[in-house]
This record gives structure tokens, C-alpha cells and sequence, in this order.
């Protein structure tokens, strides 16, 4: 049909044609014809002639010429009715959808958009020269990701109204790897040296993984400049690159790179001028260069000189101060000068503020952290600063800003703070598991930047097979405008220890805290806070001796001592009735051991607590940080009259160390020290522990440090026998049984109990004095492990670690994401070690436990994801090592 269209139109356009060469005549209209798309106004901006022009053949062949130059129309005719001109138009069909198929490399935006850098795009004008111009781009693209063998299928389907749909199809092929990369040239520095510093390599054994060895002309650019830099850095300033060639094998798959290079001779500086408009004391810009005279030349500190200048004209308000090294070369000598040419430009003002992306958070939180203030001069200083404050409130992602220079003037600016919001806290159910507390149910609402304001509210209802907690905390960082902070909290804990790995006990607490927080610094920080609480402590029956006295015999018992028993063996061994007049003795105080710390003092206690801390910190950020420091020291202590006498000491460091630009080293340490000041001893429930989380990773929670003295039951022996049925066999209805008394622990071995077993020497206890006890077997069988014999803790803490933080491969968006290499080591000393405890130590570096492993924390949404996989490197006896450890939470 369309072609029929065309025959009939070319047909009617040589009528018209010959009808208007027949003779000139003047135009009184011009009527289009045929138009779909294109607006009349192209056509007529098009066509050179007019109404009132008169007109021949000549010009109407110079018209359609004309109109065909638009590029818009397949085909042009013109004719004559009567004295209108009449313009007949076949226009080109239009692109109405480009669609790619099949690519996955190249993300199909990026394709897109490459097709628009080259003009070719939804709504032009189709022509079949457009297919080659796609094709072409496309393919530029994968060569330039090294796809060598890459292809582009294009298919065209019509559409009505004169439309078209262009189907791209993509093969992209195989990346061709690089087979070698070789340098010519070189004399100083080996190949290796150079190829050292280049992001392209050979193929090698983890090239799959890294895929350092597909070739990029974006990377082989980088190298270059890299290669540049290098010898330039060392004072190489002829050093030339004379070629490069790229050389592809026969089947599109190996690539050989080599550069040809000239190195040239070593420069040295011969002097240092100053040139410009200094604004600053020479002396002052003298000492921020890095080269002096006689010094080996070198780009980078001739760069970083300029950087460090201009910074300085930054944070004197020449916002665009521009410092430029020029050197100049001396080939007869090698030798260079360098000029500091130094354009200040003028001194800028901030006019305005402003902040973007904050759609939680609301303006005045972003501003009361600005450093840099609207109306005074700009200081890139103030300005990086007030950055890297919002950056440690710990709301946001990303932060990033821009100085703009406002239209119309030469020395205003608005500086724009662009901010990406991030999880601060979460509301409603939440659901959580982790190793030894188990399942975790709770409802709370928490929130460290409740609705967008920066005060931190938090409420919970929590419960766990280790604690049930109600607590409600409110703080405000800004209580006055100068930053002093204020706090509350309320709390009741009810918290069951035997079931998080720590000696069998359990307390109920709860109590009220306020808290003030003051700045003496941009980065450091005091806090004063005082808490009143009530706390009951409560024994189970297989709590340690230090906690309460093991066994529980009551006061007033009967017990006999091993010289009556002795009697009473006899009387067993000749099967005579024990004599009925035998009545035992009464058990007195002195029998039943040390007390423990609940037979002393009780396990209920009020008590207020003051406390004092010191925050510095220059971390660039308050989650995820990677530079910078922070340290932490805190003092808490009961007050004097209370029923609990402590002071406790503690001390938190860590630092960032950026080791390359995808590597960071990061040091930590934590320091504690608790002790009692009064005649009272120090509450064992204020002991430190490590192992797990936050301590040493690699062994199980709270497992490091001292064990508790394992519970001891109590030992009963026959002390009468009346034999009712006259068989001469004892019976446990015949038998009354009585505690027995410790004269001599040598004759217990092998002696048989009221029971008929025998005395194990490994599991009994005699001590001279005091009744006889027994440990359980289980509990005394060599590396036994249950929650009667378990952490105690100490009263010195002692931590270190060291990480290499990397990042995760394949992840593009890492902002969230944590994963390192660690090395951990610690443990929990104690200066009052009791004959029984095991594992428990006074402070000795000998004695630290060591780990080392990998672990990734991730924070989401549903809150913070922790994992560690580690082995231990160094461990003491009773220590508990685990390879794979977790936390994971969440909320809906």
C-alpha cells in the first residue's frame, strides 16, 4: 500500500511539476498537504519562498531541495492550483519505542543513554541511516567494556500513524581477558614495580573473582595517568608515554597491552617563588609547602601544596581562590622552578543555607549542628565541619554538600546540604534471636530521632528466656541551646543469670535515673547523672558459695562425727540394732562453711548511685564510622549510707585508620576496674564478664574470666537402725540418717554412705570442722559444663581488638554494611580469688584469651544484624570456644 501511495504521489507531483514549469506566476496562498507530525510552522521556516513572490521552475526546484534538507519528509512535491502554490509532504515515519533485549552487563538506562548522547532517541525521525548510527553506539559501548565479539540485531516494526518500534537485540559475548600487559622502556623501575599500581592485570588464579583482567579503556586511561604519576612523583619530570598499542587476538578473546615509555632524568627543585595575591603572611603559605629548594621534584606534593593554600583562603572566606604550581624546567642543569601563582579572588559570604532529602528529620535538628553560619564570611572549614556533625547524629546514610555561587554576584554563596535519611529506631512488634537470651519478644517504640526532632524516646515491654524489662527513657541533646542534654529514665528489670550463661542467681530491679549532659568542646562532652533504685538479689538452690552458703542445712540439724560413724560401721558390719539412746548432735554455725555474700548482707538492697562521664570523639560518623577517634571514661558509685558501698571505673577507646581507599584499620580497646570502699564486700552481681558481642568474639557470651565455686549437696550417713522384722538387713524404713562432721578427710576414701555407694575422693569435700558435702558427678566429671558451675566474673576487665575493615564484593551500596577481618583478645581478672574457683586469675597478660575470625554487622530497617565466624588463638583451661556466632532482630 505504501508503495502504491508512492508511485500515485510522484505520478500527480510530475503533473504538478511540469503544469507549474509551464510558466512563473505569483503566489497568492501555499497549501500543505500530508502533514501528520511536523507543524506547518517547520515547513514554512523551511521554504524559501513566500505568498507574493513570483515564482519559476528554477525556484520551485530549489524550494523542494530545501524541504528535503529538514530530514523529515520521504519524499516532496509541488504544484499549481491556479495561483496557490501547493506543497505535497510524505513525511518519515517517527521512532514511537526503542526497546533492548538480551543485555546484562550494561544496565539497559546506561545503553539508553548513550544512544541519546548520540542523538538517537524516542520521537526522532526514523531513518534507515539511524539503524547503522545504533548499532554503531551500542557496539562502542561493549568494545569499551573489552567485549570484542558483542553484536546488535535491530529490528523495525510499523506502528499506525505513520510510527515505528525499534527492537534492539543484544549479544553481548565474552569479555576479552588481558594475556599480558608489558612496559618498554623502563629502565629504573621493574615491570613489576610499575604494574603494581595499575587496576588492570593479567590473567591470574583469582582474576575470576576480582576481574582485574577484563579490559576497560576507562581503566587503561586510569592506568596511564597512574603510570604518569608515578615517575613524576619521583621527580621524573621529562617522563613521556610515546605509545600505546592494543593488540586483539585473532578470535576476539586475549588482549596485549603495551606501553612504550621514555623515563627520562630526575629534576630537582632549584627554588620556590610566590606569585599573586597571597592574602596571607608569606611565612604562613611557606610553611604549607612541602618542597624546599634542593629537594627531588615530585607532582603530588606540588598538588597537595596547592590544595593545602587554597584550603586555607577557604577558611578565610575566598571561597574560589584558586592556587596554581607552575614549574619550569631547566633541562640544561635538571633542574625546576616552582611558582605558587595565587588568585584569591574575592572573599565570599554566605547568603543562604539550605538543606535537601531531610524528609523525616526537620530543618532546625540539620541546623543548631551548622558550624557555619548564614550572613558571615565562608570558611571551608566551618562549612566541612557542620558536615561532619550531621554526619555523627547517626540519621543519616549519606551526607554531602555543595557551595554554589549565587547568580548575579561575585561574592555570595548558598551552601546546600544534601542529606539521605536512614533507620533511626523502630516502633511496634519486635521479634529477635540470639544465642543464649534465645528468642526475644518485645513491643516498644524507640526512636533516637523521634519525629525528626534529634530527642531520642523509647519505651519497651521486653521478654526473653534470660530478662523481662519495662524501661521508658527520654533524652534531649538540646535541653538548652548552648547543647547541654538532658535524660530520664524508669526502669523494672527482672533478670534470670542461669539462663545467660552466668552463675545461677536472678534479681529484680528497678529504679528512676536523670541525667545531664554538658559540651565543653566541639568534640568533647561531660555528663553527671544520679539513679535511685531497689534491688533484690535471689539464690537458687545450685548458686555458688560465694553466693550463699552450699548446702542449706538448717541451723539445729542432727549430724554425727566420724568416729560414731566409725561405731556405727560396726554395728552394721556384726548386723546388731544401733544403740536407740543415740541421738546425734546439734549442727552449730561453725559447721556449715564460709557464708556467702547473701547469708552476710541479704539480698535486698536500696542504694542511689552517682555518676560522671567524659566523651571525646572526631568519628565522621555516629553509625558505621571509618575515620577518626572517640574515647570514652565513666565513673560510677554508690552513695555513701546506702545498703551497697562500690565505685566502678570504665574506659572506652577505639580509632580509624584508613590503610588504602577501600581499606580501614580499626583499633579498640575497653578497661573496667570495680571495687568496694566501705566494710562491706564488693556485690558480686557488679562483676565484669567478656566473651561474645561486643567483647571477644569466638568464644561463647559472658565465658571468659572466673567460674563460680561448684554447689556442693550434703552428705547423710545411718546414725540408728532399729531392725522392725528382725532380718538383720538395714532398710531405709529401719535407718535414721544424721550430717556428718569432718574430723579427718584421709579416712573418708572408700567409706560407704547411708545410700550403700561408696565415697568418691574427687567428689566429696572434708574440711576438719565442718559437715561433709559432696559434689554431683556430673558436675565434677573433667570438662563438664552446666549452669551450676558457671561465669562469675571479676572485678578487672580487660579488652583489645584490632580489625581490617573491607568491603563486601558485588554490593554497590555498603553505606549499611560492615564486614572485617578481627583479632580479639581479653579476659576478666579478679584480686580476690577463692581456694575453689576455677579459670580465676589476678591480672596477667599470660592469661588473655585470643581470637581471630571475620564478621559482618548490617544495619537494616528491622534493626541490626551481627555475625562472626572465629577460632580461638590463644585459651585458658575452663574457657568456652564458639566458630559461629549471631544476633538478629527485627520489626513489623
Amino acid at each position: 500500500m505504501r508503495v502504491w501511495m508512492r508511485l500515485t504521489g510522484l505520478m500527480l507531483a510530475m503533473l504538478l511539476s511540469a503544469a507549474v514549469q509551464a510558466q512563473s506566476f505569483q503566489i497568492n496562498d501555499i497549501r500543505l498537504e500530508g502533514l501528520q507530525r511536523v507543524s506547518a510552522g517547520t515547513v514554512f521556516s523551511a521554504l524559501p519562498l513566500r505568498v507574493g513572490d513570483q515564482v519559476t521552475s528554477e525556484d520551485i526546484r530549489a524550494a523542494t531541495r530545501s524541504l528535503f534538507q529538514v530530514g523529515y519528509f520521504s519524499d516532496v512535491a509541488m504544484g499549481r492550483d491556479g495561483d496557490v502554490l501547493v506543497v505535497r509532504l510524505e513525511e518519515r515515519p517517527a521512532i514511537n519505542e526503542i526497546t533492548i533485549e538480551g543485555n546484562k552487563v550494561i544496565k539497559t538506562e546506561d545503553l539508553m543513554g548513550s544512544l541519546r548522547e548520540n542523538d538517537l532517541f524516542e520521537g526522532q525521525i526514523f531513518q534507515r541511516a539511524t539503524l547503522e548510527g545504533i548499532s554503531q553506539a551500542l557496539e562502542r559501548e561493549y568494545i569499551g567494556q573489552g567485549r570484542y565479539g558483542a553484536s546488535v540485531d535491530i529490528d523495525v516494526e510499523d506502528l499506525p500513524r505513520n510510527q515505528v518500534k525499534v527492537t534492539v537485540n543484544v549479544n553481548e559475548g565474552k569479555p576479552a581477558r588481558i594475556k599480558g600487559i608489558n612496559i618498554v622502556g623502563n629502565e629504573v623501575f621493574s615491570n613489576e614495580d610499575l604494574l603494581d599500581n595499575f587496576e588492570l592485570k593479567s590473567s591470574g588464579w583469582f582474576s575470576w573473582i576480582s576481574g582485574d583482567d577484563k579490559y576497560s579503556r576507562e581503566k587503561l586511561t586510569g592506568d596511564i595517568e597512574t603510570l604518569e604519576s608515578y615517575y613524576l612523583d619521583r621527580g621524573y619530570l621529562s617522563f613521556r608515554i610515546d605509545s600505546t598499542q592494543v593488540a586483539l587476538s585473532p578470535d576476539k578473546s586475549k588482549i596485549y597491552i603495551t606501553l612504550n615509555v621514555s623515563e627520562g632524568e630526575i629534576y630537582t627543585v632549584s627554588d620556590v617563588e610566590l606569585a599573586g595575591d597571597l592574602k596571607l603572611p608569606e611565612e604562613l603559605v611557606r610553611r604549607m609547602i612541602m618542597l624546599r629548594e634542593g629537594d627531588t621534584f615530585s607532582q603530588i606534593l606540588m598538588t597537595n601544596s596547592s590544595e593545602y593554600i587554597t584550603q586555607r583562603l577557604g577558611n578565610e572566606g575566598y571561597t574560589f581562590a584558586e592556587v596554581e604550581g607552575i614549574p619550569e624546567k631547566n633541562d640544561e642543569d635538571k633542574t625546576v622552578k616552582l611558582t605558587f601563582f595565587v588568585d584569591p579572588g574575592q572573599r565570599a559570604y554566605v547568603r543562604r543555607i539550605n538543606f535537601k532529602g531531610n524528609t523525616k528529620t526537620i530543618d532546625e535538628v540539620l541546623r543548631r549542628e551548622m558550624r557555619q553560619m548564614e550572613g558571615g564570611a565562608a570558611s571551608n572549614s566551618q562549612i566541612e565541619h557542620s558536615k561532619v556533625r550531621l554526619d555523627r547524629l547517626g540519621f543519616f546514610k549519606e551526607v554531602n554538600v555543595e557551595t554554589n555561587e549565587v547568580p548575579g554576584t561575585s561574592d555570595q554563596v548558598d551552601v546546600e546540604y544534601t542529606v539521605e535519611e536512614s533507620p533511626s529506631g523502630s516502633m511496634g512488634l519486635q521479634v529477635g534471636y540470639a544465642q543464649y537470651t534465645g528468642l526475644l519478644l518485645s513491643a516498644s517504640i524507640q526512636q533516637n530521632n523521634w519525629f525528626g526532632t534529634g530527642k531520642q524516646v523509647g519505651f519497651s515491654l521486653s521478654n526473653s528466656r534470660f530478662q523481662t524489662a519495662y524501661n521508658f527513657s527520654y533524652n534531649d541533646p538540646y535541653f538548652t541551646k548552648d547543647g547541654v542534654s538532658r535524660g530520664f529514665n524508669l526502669y523494672y528489670t527482672q533478670s534470670d543469670y542461669a539462663n545467660y550463661n552466668v552463675s545461677g542467681y536472678s534479681t529484680d530491679v528497678y529504679g528512676a535515673k536523670m541525667s545531664f549532659g554538658y559540651p565543653i568542646s566541639e568534640i568533647e562532652r561531660i555528663g553527671f547523672s544520679i539513679e535511685g533504685r531497689d534491688l533484690t538479689v535471689k539464690a537458687s538452690r545450685y548458686s555458688a558459695r560465694e553466693i550463699v552458703r552450699s548446702p542449706m542445712i538448717p541451723v539445729g540439724s542432727r549430724y554425727i562425727t566420724q568416729d560414731q560413724y566409725s561405731e556405727v560401721l560396726d554395728n552394721l558390719a556384726t548386723g546388731r540394732d544401733f544403740p536407740n539412746n543415740f541421738t546425734g548432735n546439734t549442727v552449730t554455725e561453725e559447721m556449715l562453711g564460709e557464708p556467702g555474700y547473701i547469708d552476710l548482707y541479704g539480698g535486698e538492697f536500696q542504694d542511689a548511685l552517682v555518676g560522671f562521664n567524659y566523651v571525646r570523639s572526631t568519628l565522621n560518623r555516629g553509625m558505621m564510622a571509618t575515620r577518626g577517634s572517640s574515647q570514652r571514661f565513666s565513673l560510677e558509685a554508690s552513695v555513701p549510707g546506702g545498703d551497697l558501698e562500690y565505685y566502678k571505673l570504665q574506659y572506652q577507646a577505639e580509632t580509624y585508620k584508613p590503610l588504602t581507599r577501600a581499606l580501614t584499620l580499626k583499633l579498640r580497646t575497653r578497661l573496667g576496674y570495680v571495687d568496694s570502699y566501705g566494710d562491706t564486700e564488693l556485690p558480686f552481681f557488679e562483676h565484669f564478664y567478656a566473651g561474645g558481642f561486643g567483647s571477644v568474639r569466638g568464644f561463647e557470651r559472658n565465658s571468659l574470666g572466673p567460674r563460680s565455686t561448684p554447689y556442693e549437696s550434703s552428705v547423710t550417713v545411718p546414725y540408728a537402725w532399729d531392725d522392725a522384722n528382725g532380718d538383720g538387713v538395714p532398710t531405709s524404713g529401719e535407718l535414721s540418717n544424721a550430717y556428718l562432721l569432718c574430723e579427718n578427710p584421709d579416712d573418708l576414701a572408700g567409706v560407704p554412705t547411708g545410700t550403700g555407694t561408696a565415697f568418691n575422693s574427687n567428689s566429696f569435700k572434708c574440711r576438719p570442722g565442718e559437715l561433709v558435702t559432696q559434689y554431683s558427678v556430673a558436675q565434677n566429671q573433667l570438662g563438664s559444663r552446666n549452669s551450676r558451675y558457671d561465669a562469675f566474673g571479676g572485678n578487672i576487665l580487660t579488652e583489645f581488638g584490632a580489625e581490617i575493615l573491607f568491603p563486601l564484593p558485588f554490593i554497590k551500596d555498603q553505606r549499611m554494611l560492615q564486614s572485617s577481618f578481627f583479632v580479639e583478645a581479653g579476659n576478666v581478672f579478679s584480686t580476690n580469688c577463692s581456694e575453689l574457683q576455677r579459670n580465676c586469675y589476678e591480672p596477667d597478660l599470660n592469661h588473655l584469651s585470643a581470637s581471630a575470625g571475620l564478621g559482618l554487622t548490617w544495619i537494616t530497617g528491622f534493626g541490626p544484624l551481627t555475625f562472626a565466624v572465629a577460632r580461638p588463638i590463644n585459651e585458658n583451661e575452663e574457657d568456652k570456644a564458639e566458630f559461629f556466632q549471631f544476633s538478629l532482630g527485627g520489626s513489623f
